[in-house]
Order: structure tokens, then C-alpha cells, then sequence
């Protein structure tokens, strides 16, 4: 179950916004932190709060097959974004380290900056706490769930080579 305040966007927030191109240089997750969204919302990175979720429209995640985008968003503290669709390598790339998302237009388009939302990831239920509307979302089959619960592929791998 996650809970958290959502940080709204629009449709088509590319991985260049995400984080800048400027700050490839490192892969340090707390560094990217620092500047995730800054081109787009300056106020991200000083008022996003572990747990906060993102809900964004159509085309999360587009432009460059970037790891650091969800990467970033991870160490900022969002425990989950969901949004209308994601872009295909984005959607990849954050179930590869961790970072839960979940496509569902009509909570995506409903939910407004600083509501409370409580997800259940088990069954794809998003409640939004604060105007009580409840929406479904798909969930992810098991083995993906285990993915996203290990903390991303690597570690799901290393879990699954331990118990053999």
C-alpha cells in the first residue's frame, strides 16, 4: 500500500525534464535528486516529501532512454507515478529499478495537486483520500510486483540466484 500527497503534471514530461541533460555526469541518485524537474517546476526538489506521488496525462517519460529519469525520481522520495500512458522505455526502465508507476486515465485526469491518494499496488485500487473517489487502475501480474517489491530487477535477480 502507498500513501501520499500527488504533484500534478501534464502530458508529455520527457525524460529531458525529468533531469536535465546537464547532470548525466553523474549517476549518483542522491545528486540527481537535487535537480529532478528543475527545468520544468523549480519547487520540485524542495517541496516533494518521500511518499509523494506524481500524476501525470498522456506520454510520461518520453524523449531519451535515459536510466536517470526514473532513477531521479526514485531518490526524490516519489514512491509512484501514475499517469494516462508512459512511454514504453520510460515504463521499462522504472519497473528495472523499482520505482512502481501505474497507467490510469481517469484518476490521472481527476486528481489534483496536493490530494492525498492511498494506492493498493496488489490490485491496481487508487483512492483519492481527499475528494473520496476511487478509481482502477490495472495491477501488474505477480512477477512483476516481485520486481518492483526487490527493488528493481537487479535485485530481484540476486534474491532469485541466493535461493538456488
Amino acid at each position: 500500500m502507498i500513501q501520499g500527497k500527488v504533484i500534478k503534471y501534464g502530458d508529455n514530461i520527457d525524460t529531458d525534464v525529468i533531469i536535465p541533460a546537464r547532470y548525466l555526469n553523474t549517476s549518483d541518485p542522491a545528486e540527481l535528486a537535487k535537480h529532478c524537474m528543475e527545468d520544468l517546476d523549480k519547487s520540485f526538489a524542495a517541496r516533494v516529501q518521500p511518499g509523494d506521488i506524481i500524476a501525470a496525462g498522456r506520454n510520461f517519460g518520453c524523449g531519451s532512454s535515459r536510466e536517470h529519469a526514473p532513477i531521479a525520481l526514485k531518490a526524490s522520495g516519489i514512491s509512484l507515478v501514475i499517469a494516462e500512458t508512459f512511454a514504453r522505455i520510460f515504463y521499462r526502465n522504472a519497473i528495472n529499478i523499482g520505482l512502481p508507476i501505474l497507467e490510469c486515465p481517469e484518476a490521472s485526469r481527476a486528481v489534483a495537486d496536493g490530494d492525498q491518494v492511498r494506492v493498493d499496488l496488489n490490485t491496481g485500487r487508487i483512492e483519492n483520500l481527499t475528494s473520496g473517489s476511487i478509481y482502477q487502475a490495472e495491477a501488474f501480474p505477480d512477477f512483476m510486483q516481485d520486481i518492483i517489491g526487490s527493488g528493481g530487477l537487479i535485485d530481484y535477480v540476486r534474491g532469485r540466484m541466493g535461493q538456488r
